[in-house]
């Protein structure tokens, strides 16, 4: 399966890391990744080009961390799921944009879709919720990335224009 991921800056993990320190029975997330779009099973080099071609003329664009949330009955895995919500329209309309191309995943993207970065999953990940994170982590997003969950790693980059 291959996903467009947007890169999470060292703060954001940070962050999540360090949050994560308050569960005791929940398994921590090990790598921080914000998914934007499921692309599927394929070629990464179709993917690629398909992606920079649906965002031909996107500029960078801001994101921020906005609060800790709960999905307390994810649709894959145990639950409940603690995770940094991540706020930006344009990442909206991105996610909008290739879900025209790429097939919606039901239940995770369309109308569903909630950009975030995972924190813990299962045990006491309820814990979290509403904790108070301090000050916002804001970034620009210049680049996304192509990303294989079979090996765990990116498979290409794709750059937006400035």
């Amino acid at each position: 399966m291959y996903s467009c991921n947007v890169p999470v800056p060292p703060e954001v993990s940070r962050l999540a890391r360090g949050l994560s320190t308050n569960c005791f029975e929940a398994t921590p997330r090990d790598r921080h990744t914000l998914v934007l779009k499921r692309l599927g099973e394929g070629d990464p080099q179709s993917f690629t080009r398909q992606v920079r071609a649906a965002l031909t003329g996107v500029a960078p664009f801001e994101a921020r961390t906005a609060g800790i949330e709960l999905f307390q009955n994810p649709n894959t895995g145990r639950g409940p799921v603690a995770y940094l919500r991540i706020d930006s329209p344009a990442l909206l309309e991105i996610h909008e944009i290739l879900c025209s191309v790429f097939e919606p995943v039901a239940g995770f993207e369309g109308d569903e879709y909630v950009p975030h970065v995972t924190i813990a999953r299962g045990g006491d990940a309820a814990r979290l919720e509403g904790m108070a994170v301090g000050t916002p982590v804001t970034w620009t997003v210049d680049s996304l990335i192509v990303w294989a969950a079979k090996y765990d790693e990116p498979t290409n980059r794709i750059s937006l224009p400035a």
